[in-house]
């Protein structure tokens, strides 16, 4: 059984280490995706979620550089599998033949749910530097929320696509 995550009793140490892995997901599930999207060839959407897989890398090292200068080498204490989805897209969002206003939208969502994430763990947090920490990061998910939208409000608007335009033809036995 996985240990839970208790935002009353969370250290700066723990607290720096769960971004990082929430950093180091969402990174890997935009990877993901991005070869999904090269596999079905839908070349716009694989290059934004591989924009998307370098940002979250460097905001990830800019944690990691912090957690070091203040922990240098202490082992972590958060696990992978306390966390699941807080900033990755859900699988489940990844489809062929995504255009890139899809997958721009996939990235927004992901962007609210890390939003509030952090903005939802703030009223458990006890530790003043924990809480200024999260806010830091709910307010940085924030900004990442508007340069999503400002690069969508570019996009031409899309005509409404039928799921069944999308479905494979039957096959013989």
């Amino acid at each position: 059984m996985a240990k839970t995550l208790d935002f009353a009793t969370l250290s700066l140490k723990d607290a720096l280490d769960l971004a990082i892995l929430i950093e180091e997901e969402a990174r890997e599930r935009y990877l993901e995706f991005a070869d999904q999207m090269e596999i079905h060839h839908t070349q716009e959407a694989a290059s934004f979620f591989r924009t998307m897989a370098e940002n979250e890398a460097k905001h990830g090292q800019e944690l990691s550089k912090r957690r070091e200068a203040v922990f240098a080498g202490a082992p972590r204490s958060v696990k992978r599998s306390m966390l699941w989805d807080l900033e990755a897209p859900d699988y489940d969002t990844a489809r062929a033949f995504m255009s890139v206003r899809q997958a721009m939208e996939v990235a927004l969502a992901a962007e609210v749910t890390a939003h509030d994430f952090f903005q939802g763990a703030l009223p458990h947090v006890k530790d003043a530097d924990v809480s200024r920490l999260f806010e830091e990061l709910r307010d940085e998910e924030s900004h990442h929320q508007e340069l999503v939208r400002a690069q969508l409000a570019k996009l031409p608007i899309e005509p409404e696509a039928d799921a069944d335009d999308y479905a494979d033809e039957p096959v013989g036995h």
